[in-house]
């Protein structure tokens, strides 16, 4: 038992010195990964000796579990279950990513994968198409929404996991499959081939609520959601004939994502001054992002929905426009996770996730384990107009005068997509009426901007990439 040991503690010892190995060299990092995802150098600690007895436990540990589980288990396995407890044990958001974790974590921030271009769930076991994303494969095939697939190829889908089905799905960009699918109002099953391609995911959503305010929603902070906001509102622009008068930005159950595309999306939307700072134990973990001078919309009226589930990135954006006094943010009590992960490459196939500094509002807050406090608490909930009684009017008197045609004006009518968020969604439509009323205040009675700290300094590197694990849905693309 003396000679296993040995060989435990000397296994242990060279991968304690991984992460330093790791951190200093970028020969490991793979050729789509970019300078941005290393952290270069490490933090400066006083020399200190290995704990010999915690070594001695481990090795002793190690070997019971070789000897003695009731399955034999590799050494390989051993370690790298050491690792991620290692890292496990330090905070939620470190992590140890096999080549699966790390390849899903790639597709989540880049949003692009080769796939059909559907939103799928799971119906009674089936696997139901939500909607087909336009211009792709599935879209072009003629893929439906409500479309229940009942083979991939030649495996049938009932009960299989959806994340097992999705990645069946998912392929190389020119390599074909065959669909299978159930369709309402059709007596026998319809089969597609389809040829895969690459799927760029749109991260913004938007619409125009009714004629001058528009409604933005961010589902996640990828690396294109800046080019992404900025698409949106120029068609926002356009729909309202450039007379928008306001934005709902809607980043409620967004879990987060890449901390570049949170300082674009609030830099759309500020001239000047500190969006978000960060401080960490490596040397160029401090760094502050600044607003630029070419901004796309300063001005326009702007009111932010928040909720739990907004996290991360979101409340880097929601706590930027806030301290700043561009915004006013509604909801409910965010996240509240201020922490910045860096991944770290360590070869072709597994990476680090480690959690590297934390990050700060304009003013100085920072949001760990607190989150961002909305301006205005709106609890969800849904709303039901009682219908008004008739009142007797000045129309319905006798012998009353006409109005004037030429100065008469047409009873002003909600929009449909109005009418819907205030019955289906609460907070929606009081975010809409206080944009509206926003758009009748004057400008002085507005929030004042932050005042410009002039001890910040912008810096145009970046540390890395931030991710958290985001809040699971039912709906998937693949």
């Amino acid at each position: 038992m003396i000679f296993p040991s040995i060989r435990t503690v000397l296994a242990f010892s060279c991968l304690l010195a991984l992460p330093s190995l790791a951190l200093n060299s970028h020969a490991d990092t793979p050729p789509n990964a970019s300078n941005d995802d290393i952290i270069e150098g490490e933090a400066r600690v006083a020399p200190s000796l290995l704990p010999l007895d915690e070594l001695r436990s481990f090795a002793e540990i190690f070997e019971r579990i070789r000897s003695s589980y009731v399955e034999p288990v590799d050494d390989k396995t051993l370690l790298e279950n050491a690792i991620r407890g290692m890292l496990g044990g330090l905070d939620p958001h470190s992590a140890y990513l096999g080549p699966e974790d790390f390849k899903d974590l790639q597709v989540s921030t880049s949003g692009k994968f080769g796939g059909l271009g559907i939103e799928v769930g799971l119906e009674d076991g089936f696997i139901k198409v939500v909607s087909p994303i336009d211009d792709t494969p599935a879209a072009q095939a003629g893929i439906q929404a409500g479309d229940l697939i009942i083979k991939l190829d030649n495996t049938p889908v009932k009960g299989m996991d959806l994340n097992d089905a999705v990645e069946k799905m998912r392929g190389v960009p020119g390599s074909e499959i065959v669909l299978t699918i159930l369709r309402e109002g059709q007596s026998q099953p319809l089969e597609f081939t389809l040829k895969r391609a690459e799927i760029k995911v749109t991260s913004v959503k938007h619409t125009l609520l009714d004629e001058y305010y528009g409604y933005l929603r961010i589902t996640q902070f990828q690396e294109n959601t800046g080019s992404d906001l900025t698409r949106a509102l120029d068609k926002l622009m356009a729909k309202s004939n450039n007379a928008l008068r306001g934005v709902v930005l809607d980043l409620r159950n967004n879990p987060g994502g890449v901390l570049d595309a949170a300082v674009q999306v609030s830099d759309a939307f500020l001239e000047e001054g500190l969006i978000v700072y960060t401080k960490g134990r490596v040397a160029n973990s401090d760094i502050s992002y600044e607003a630029s001078l070419d901004t796309f919309l300063p001005d326009l009226p702007l009111v932010v929905l928040i909720n739990g589930g907004s996290a991360s990135a979101s409340e880097i954006v929601a706590g930027a426009l806030q301290d700043h006094g561009r915004a006013i943010i509604m909801g409910t009590q965010s996240f509240g996770k201020g922490s910045v992960q860096t991944v770290l490459p360590l070869n072709g196939e597994h990476a680090l996730k480690l959690t590297t500094a934390r990050y700060f509002t304009p003013k100085g807050r920072s949001i760990q384990a607190q989150g961002i406090s909305p301006d205005l608490e709106v609890q969800p909930g849904t709303f039901t107009a009682e219908k008004e009684s008739r009142f007797y009017k000045e129309a319905d008197l006798e012998g009353h005068l006409e109005s004037d045609p030429s100065e008469a004006e047409s009873p002003a009518t909600a929009a449909k997509e109005v009418e819907h968020a205030a019955d289906k969604d609460y907070q929606l439509s009081q975010a809409i009426t206080v944009l509206k009323g926003m758009h009748f205040i004057a400008p002085k009675t507005l929030p004042t901007a932050l005042d410009e700290n002039g001890d910040e300094s912008a810096a145009n590197e970046t540390i890395g990439e931030e991710y958290i694990e985001p809040v699971k849905h039912n709906d998937i693309q693949s």
